[in-house]
């Protein structure tokens, strides 16, 4: 499986593009800002999306992708594109973007019967088999229904844990699986650590003890996301002098980086 990081900034500016991953050619995690580099054809090809949560950073892109391909795939006669999501998500994209005020309802259009998009429920733990890919909903710790996920490969799972806080019902699912990478997010820097808690974000301080819970026998390369752009120097600097700590738990230390947009893992 080939992922392609579209974008994994916490907000946008000069360079940073919002949440969106591109798992092969077809199916599509989160939908920032991040999907508007995509070319028209490669939109095009995208058939399934799946959404952590219904924050803006996290679907902005939706509703202009959905219209920007909405002749291309009616005049190939593509089936509705397919937006996975939980309950509160899917309600909260109803409501709030796909209400004919904000944006048109293309789960209506052309028809009811044969629309653009189909949005379909899922629930933590659920195992998805999209695009020939399994892919298992995982928990999730935020201001809104929020869930992560873990895509199985050939060379282990790819796992993204959305936006999330503490969470300890996830480690205890990671460490289950055999992961071949880790994409976890750690919006805001220590001195920001208040604000974190509040918005249910994870700072360094925060992400230390997370990782904490990771099974010692377990080794896999860990990639920090969600950066806030006018921190990330920073928070980088204080993930970096915690992992160097000798009093971490059993002396662990992390294989860190940064992850960027443009990066593509090849699993």
């Amino acid at each position: 499986m080939r992922v392609r990081v579209l974008g994994c900034s916490g907000a946008i500016a000069q360079g940073c593009r919002t949440t969106s991953f591109l798992l092969d050619d077809d199916v599509l995690i989160d939908a920032g800002t991040g999907v508007g580099d995509l070319r028209l054809d490669e939109m095009a090809r995208i058939n399934h999306v799946l959404l952590t949560h219904s924050h803006l950073d996290h679907v902005a892109s939706l509703p202009l992708m959905i219209d920007a391909v909405a002749a291309l795939r009616m005049a190939a006669g593509a089936p509705p594109l397919q937006v996975h999501a939980l309950p509160g998500t899917i309600a909260a994209l109803r409501v709030h973007i796909f209400n004919n005020l904000i944006w048109p309802d293309f789960s209506a259009i052309p028809s009811a019967d044969t629309p653009l998009v189909r949005f379909e429920s899922i629930a933590v733990g659920q195992v998805l088999q999209v695009g020939g890919k399994a892919i298992e909903v995982l928990p999730a710790v935020h201001t809104v229904p929020a869930c992560g996920y873990a895509a199985a490969t050939a060379s282990g799972h790819w796992v993204f844990s959305g936006d999330t806080e503490r969470n300890p019902a996830f480690w205890q699912r990671v460490n289950q699986l055999p992961v071949a990478l880790l994409i976890i997010e750690t919006a805001f820097s220590d001195r920001e650590k208040a604000l974190a808690r509040r918005s249910l974000h994870l700072a360094p301080s925060t992400l230390a003890e997370e990782l904490d819970q990771i099974d010692r026998r377990q080794r896999y390369p860990i990639y920090i996301t969600h950066t806030k752009p006018a921190e990330t120097g920073l928070i980088m600097d204080e993930i970096q002098r915690f992992d160097q700590t000798p009093s971490r738990v059993d002396d662990v230390r992390h294989d860190i980086r940064w992850l960027s947009a443009g990066q593509t893992f090849e699993l």
